[in-house]
Formats: C-alpha cells, sequence, structure tokens
C-alpha cells in the first residue's frame, strides 16, 4: 500500500470536511455547475473518486458512470450517497491503470488526483487515460490552488519539483504527502500536445481544465 492510499484511506471518514469550509462555498458551487455543464449527457469514468462527493454532483447529468478508487473505505462511503437509479456504478481500480475498468466511455473525470500524480507521471497517466478513452473523448480536472493563510504549507521539494505537505488526521498520525499545485501555463504546456479546445478556469480555491483527447501528438489544438 503506497503512503497516499494508507493517507486516504485512514482519512477517509473525516475528508469531506475539507468542503465544509464556509470560505469555500461559492468556489464549490460555481465548480459543481461547471462540472455538470462540461460531463451532461456523458458516460464518464471517474478517476480516483474518493468518498463520492463530485460522483454525487455529476451523476443527475450523467449518462452513466463508473466511480472508481483504490480505497475499499473511500468506495464504501461513496457507495452509500445519493444517486438516480442504475447511472452509476463502483470499481476497485489503480488510477494509473484505467484499461481495467469496464465499460465505453466518452468523458473521464479526474477530481483532486492531479496533485498527487509526480511531474515524472503525468505524461504516462494521460497516455493510458487518453488511449482507454478514445480520440474526441471529453476529459475534465478539478484540483486546489496553493493559497496563502488556507492551504497546508508546504514541507519540502524534491529533486524533480514535485512538493509536499504534512497532514495531520485526527487520530495523530502524520502523513508526508505529495501535493503539486501547477500554474496555468504548467498545465497548458503539459497538455497542449495531446489535447483540443483546452479551456483553464481559475477560481480563488480551485482550478478546472477540460478538453478533448488528441491522441496523436502534434495535432492541433
Amino acid at each position: 500500500m503506497s503512503v497516499l492510499h494508507e493517507y486516504y484511506s485512514r482519512r477517509a471518514a473525516e475528508y469531506e470536511e475539507i468542503y465544509h469550509k464556509p470560505e469555500r462555498q461559492q468556489d464549490l458551487a460555481t465548480l459543481k455547475e461547471l462540472l455538470r455543464r462540461l460531463l451532461h449527457g456523458h458516460d464518464i469514468l471517474e478517476i480516483a473518486c474518493g468518498t463520492g462527493y463530485w460522483t454525487e454532483a455529476v451523476a443527475p447529468v450523467a449518462r452513466s458512470m463508473l466511480a472508481t478508487d483504490v480505497s475499499e473505505e473511500v468506495l464504501a462511503l461513496a457507495q452509500h450517497k445519493s444517486y438516480p437509479p442504475d447511472r452509476v456504478r463502483f470499481e476497485i481500480m489503480d488510477a494509473y491503470r484505467p484499461g481495467q475498468a469496464a465499460g465505453e466511455f466518452t468523458a473521464a473525470l479526474a477530481a483532486f488526483w492531479w496533485s498527487h500524480v509526480p511531474h515524472q507521471k503525468i505524461q504516462g497517466f494521460l497516455r493510458v487515460l487518453h488511449g482507454r478513452l478514445g480520440e474526441g473523448a471529453t476529459v475534465v480536472l478539478v484540483d486546489n490552488r496553493y493559497v496563502d493563510g488556507h492551504s497546508t504549507p508546504i514541507s519540502e521539494r524534491d529533486e524533480r519539483g514535485n512538493t509536499y505537505q504534512t497532514r495531520r488526521l485526527k487520530d495523530g498520525s502524520s502523513f508526508r504527502v505529495l501535493k503539486n499545485f501547477p500554474s496555468p501555463a504548467e498545465l497548458a504546456a503539459t497538455l497542449r500536445t495531446c489535447s483540443h479546445g483546452l479551456s483553464i478556469c481559475e477560481l480563488e480555491y480551485y482550478w478546472c481544465a477540460s478538453y478533448q483527447v488528441v491522441n496523436n501528438p502534434g495535432s492541433p489544438e
């Protein structure tokens, strides 16, 4: 079990407290509406769904959803949320191996996963995900912006530029968690050769990137 897997498995019961912060409510409402618009009518593969917070927000407008995560603990919580009948399925799946997911998909959603992918693994992750989806599929990525005084401070940076936070749970345990905060320019540089119609929206606390998959590098954006 990786450090990240153990951390989120042990944090499962307290995970959604982060969404209760009063100052973030307007951003969260804006994000929910944006995701519902971008993913309306799609057959969605959700990467690292966690406790199902975003699954529950998007499911009412989806044609179908397969929500996946590597942690049984968070999936157990996700499965007890409210969804339209026969709309959402759940599977244990490694986010780096989306080819395992059963079904045909026209879109993918990864909410608060990108920041946990090491820089050196980003291109491999995208290559496998895009290959699973196919040309023209929609991809929506959502994650945190670093906000002084509100985000957990960065405690470490490695030789590849990955940044880490020291996270503490209510049981007193402490974890070194990889958490990257890309700028819009960095996101665009990473995605430009494999995307068409890239759009990046920055809110106060979060960002959202959306695009259509281009599986042949060098194709125009």
